[in-house]
């Protein structure tokens, strides 16, 4: 019987490896916010009071710290906190930063045809970064940006 339950055991784990993969990731590192409201809090548990609430899908956040089930982010504002893991999405995102419009063009490079402008503060999915360009999608609406228009970009 114990080797019955020890085999079935030993299926699930390699079925089911990735379960405490998420754990393991090195710090410091970038993710977005899942959820489209995320509680913030000055420690690492339910126990603690909630400091922020975010009500933005898809915010990059950069996570500093890994306790537990929870993990200690930093905000595009520099605002830290503890939000519960399961609240955060390993994809890759953005923020448009700095002043005025920023140009989506349809290609990386200044000369490449400008397809639309976006107002600091939109948020988009980041794709890869070449050369001072990076590809963005914001809602479905692609192109590439400069790099220093973003947050969330390069190593965290």
């Amino acid at each position: 019987m114990r080797l019955i339950i020890l085999t079935l055991v030993s299926s699930l784990l390699l079925v089911f490896p990735q379960s405490g993969k998420a754990q393991d990731r090195e710090v410091p590192y970038w993710a977005s916010l899942r959820a489209s409201e995320v509680n913030m809090r000055v420690g690492p548990s339910q126990d603690y009071p909630i400091e922020w609430v975010y009500k933005r899908q898809g915010l990059p956040v950069k996570v500093l710290r890994l306790q537990e089930g929870w993990r200690l982010i930093s905000d595009p504002d520099g605002t830290q906190g503890w939000v519960v893991a399961r609240l955060l999405d390993p994809e890759r995102a953005a923020l448009v930063v700095g002043e005025g419009l920023a140009q989506i063009r349809i290609a990386p490079g200044e000369g490449s045809q400008l397809k639309w402008n976006v107002e600091p503060g939109v948020v988009g999915k980041l794709g890869k970064c070449d050369a001072g360009w990076c590809e963005f999608d914001a809602a479905g609406h692609k192109g590439w940006i400069r790099e220093d228009r973003l947050w969330g970009v390069g190593e965290p």
